[in-house]
């Protein structure tokens, strides 16, 4: 009988495929996470770039060359299409800019032989001629699109303000003329400031009726020692006057129809290098521009300080000596400057962001403006109009903004503020991330403080000191409460939990004492009882002892709240806290704190008892054979060998709980404020995404903002998974030899 042949180095074909299958398959699914976080990232990374790009300026071959005399002003429409002069003869004209006739399609004489001129801000866009008559005739040039019909045609209009009575009638007048004059179009309110040429300076207010004429309602002199001014600038709602007169600046309030001086303002800062060129009102007439004659720009706007209100000096923008005129931007607080090279600069405000520096012209031209929608920029240079596209869209992002203080208008001191949106029109966007880092930094903070002592002490004893049949319940059941939804959570803390805290503030307090002192209380009774009484419970069980004497302990505090209130707090904890300068909101940071540690702890405590349970049943026995004890077993080889997991565990925790949405967006105010009292809310980052991002406008800076938080979150969640895998790895090798 031939003997069969075997060899172990016989090739299974099989086992080998299916080796070389599974093994592909894993390998596949590992490259394929890693190229997801990478697209994640380079994704993120696409989005948010473009918000720390510059600006960009085209300008068009085409010159529009026209017959003008001394224009006085120069608009043009969001589409760059048509534009309009003003003569200061009185004449508007309309130009058709795709065009190469040199004749304007539309002309209106608006009045004969003015003396004086003057408009208020470009997002008002109304001008004023005055005559030596003593008349002041108000208007306002419209642009009308054409109907999209064949040959049809734009047909442009000049808006008049009905019937005004003579500013500056015969019986005032005593011979003087206007020089020059300021208005504000407020409502049905109209005021008039004109400095006379006998150095006189005259302010008048007007009120419409129903049918649009204008009545004179009040007048006042100003004082004499306003004799001769420079400059007459006034805000539109007519409430404030400025008037300057070399480097100095008088501050005019209105009470009443009669204009008070406020105060009175050294612009050049006592350096006669500085001396005033000229000022402007920036975008919603909060702020003065002033133009130095060494070409420095300086922002001044209004501080209450000492319940006052003061002109303060904010910020310098040093240009060169060079720079002919700025222009505000129409509604953002940014301006552009013109030199006489050509070069142009687009500088924002609060940013301080410097978004355009080309040489876009080959002079500096005589007059410019925007169009409403600050995509056009247009300039007359040399009786030639040329149009400019200009894209600058993000000027309000930069990194000092983001990430430092900024001096916003009206605010008392530069201050970190997140604030997308406002009812008011004159709003200006705040986009400090710091605020809602620190709020995302602060709730992971105190849900780590209430959740990790829990798990990781809850660990230790349910791994090394639970019976066995105790622990298969107890294990479960927690590992189970991860399953529970954090919305579910958010909704408990905030329409449950956060009202109970609120009416037992004090128990609460008193609650983390009372609690850990209880404990200690029940084992140091358990300690000094006969031997004989508890050698009958086994060891393991010793937590169903403790249940109820930690029931009983919170159902007492709470009972007795109100005592402990009175006696520790004057009956009222609240008050007593406000004495000292700490302030309570319902949903609070405490709030957030037990809740999302409530929902951490399952993370924690599951991943740390296992690195528990896990240390070898050889080394324990080891010890103790050694003479060690329980405790010292624990301490000095159980935790030290489990260290890696528990480290691991720990930082699994905070990476939950720095993503947390829901919890935090439901159990908190959604305040986005630097203030690290426990009684107070915060803002995250992940709640600011979740609220914010569906009432983003897509591809704008506020959408842009948000998935740079999104990063942030995506990169701290980096780091600290980076983080804890190099320490596990460090602690693993340390206690390697154990």
């Amino acid at each position: 009988m031939t003997p069969s042949q075997f060899s172990l180095k016989e090739k299974d074909k099989k086992r080998w495929l299916k080796d070389r299958l599974v093994r592909f398959s894993v390998t596949c699914g590992g490259v394929s996470v890693l190229a997801a976080l990478v697209l994640i990232f380079i994704y993120l990374a696409m989005v948010i770039l473009p918000v720390f790009s510059d600006a960009d300026i085209q300008v068009s071959d085409t010159r529009k060359s026209l017959s003008v005399n001394n224009a006085v002003a120069l608009s043009v429409d969001e589409y760059g299409q048509h534009a309009f002069t003003i003569e200061n003869s009185g004449k508007v004209q309309f130009w058709d800019l795709d065009t190469q006739n040199s004749d304007s399609y539309f002309s209106e004489q608006v009045i004969d032989a003015p003396i004086a001129f003057a408009r208020n801000t470009p997002a008002e866009n109304w001008f004023a001629f005055a005559t030596k008559s003593g008349d002041i005739t108000f208007f306002s040039p419209e642009f009308s699109a054409p109907l999209y019909k064949p040959n049809s045609v734009a047909e442009p209009k000049v808006q008049r303000l009905k019937t005004i009575e003579r500013f500056l009638p015969a019986t005032e007048s005593n011979g003087a003329e206007i020089e020059h004059f300021a208005f504000s179009r407020h409502g049905s309110q109209l005021t008039i400031t004109a400095q006379l040429s006998d150095q006189r300076l005259l302010v008048k207010w007007y009120q419409a009726d129903l049918q649009g004429d204008y009545h004179l309602q009040a007048s006042q002199w100003l004082s004499t020692k306003f004799s001769q001014q420079d400059q007459i600038l006034m805000t539109p709602d007519g409430k404030t006057l400025y008037l300057r007169s070399d480097s100095e600046l008088a501050v005019l309030t209105l009470n009443q129809h009669h204009f008070s001086v406020r105060e009175l303002v050294d612009l050049s800062l006592s350096d006669e290098k500085h001396a005033v060129k000229k000022i402007d009102l920036l975008s919603g007439a909060y702020s003065l521009l002033v133009t130095h004659n060494d070409g420095q720009v300086s922002q001044w706007f209004d501080v209450l300080k000492d319940k006052q209100r003061s002109l303060t000096h904010i910020r310098d923008f040093q240009l060169a000596e060079e720079v002919q005129f700025i222009l505000p931007d129409t509604y953002r607080k940014g301006f552009y400057s013109f030199y006489e090279n050509g070069t142009l600069q687009s500088h924002y405000t609060t940013s301080e962001k410097l978004s355009l520096f080309e040489r876009a012209f080959d002079k500096s031209p005589e007059l410019a403006a925007m169009s409403a929608n600050e995509l056009h920029l247009v300039v007359l240079i040399d009786d030639e109009i040329r149009v400019a596209a200009v894209d600058n869209e993000y000027p309000q992002i930069s990194l000092s903004s983001l990430w430092q203080k900024v001096w916003y208008e009206s605010y008392p001191e530069p201050a970190y503020v997140w604030q997308s949106t406002s009812a008011n029109d004159d709003f200006e966007e705040k986009f400090s991330l710091i605020p809602i880092t620190f709020g995302t930094i602060k709730a992971a903070l105190f849900a780590m403080l209430f959740a990790t002592p829990i798990a990781v002490l809850g660990a230790i004893y349910t791994a090394y000191f639970m019976s066995p049949r105790m622990r298969r319940v107890v294990k479960p059941s927690i590992e189970l409460m991860e399953a529970l939804p954090t919305v579910i959570i958010g909704f408990l803390a905030g329409l449950w939990f956060a009202p109970i805290v609120e009416t037992h503030l004090t128990a609460v307090f008193s609650l983390m004492v009372a609690l850990p002192l209880s404990a200690l209380l029940a084992g140091l009774v358990w300690y000094v009882l006969p031997k004989g009484f508890t050698r009958r419970f086994s060891n393991g069980w010793h937590a169903l002892i403790l249940i109820p004497v930690l029931i009983v302990t919170i159902v007492g505090v709470f009972v007795l709240g109100n005592q402990i209130e009175a006696v520790l707090f004057g009956g009222d904890i609240r008050t007593f806290l406000a004495g000292y300068g700490i302030g309570f909101d319902q949903r609070n940071a405490l709030v957030v704190g037990f809740a999302m540690g409530f929902a951490v702890i399952p993370t924690i405590f599951t991943i740390a008892e296992d690195a528990i349970f896990s240390v070898p049943k050889h080394l324990s026995d080891g010890s103790l054979a050694l003479g060690a004890t329980a405790w010292q077993t624990l301490i000095y080889v159980v935790l030290l060998t489990a260290s890696p997991g528990i480290f691991s565990a720990i930082m699994m925790g905070l990476g939950r709980a720095v993503g947390e949405t829901m919890i935090v967006l439901m159990a908190t105010g959604n305040t986005p404020i630097l203030d690290w009292n426990i009684l107070e809310g915060m803002r995250t980052l992940s709640a600011t995404i979740a609220v914010e991002l569906p009432e983003s406008e897509v591809g704008g800076s506020h959408f842009r903002l948000l998935f740079l938080a999104a990063l942030l979150l995506f990169v701290f969640t980096f780091a600290v998974n980076f983080l804890a895998e190099w320490v596990r790895q460090r602690l693993r090798d340390k206690y390697r030899a154990l």
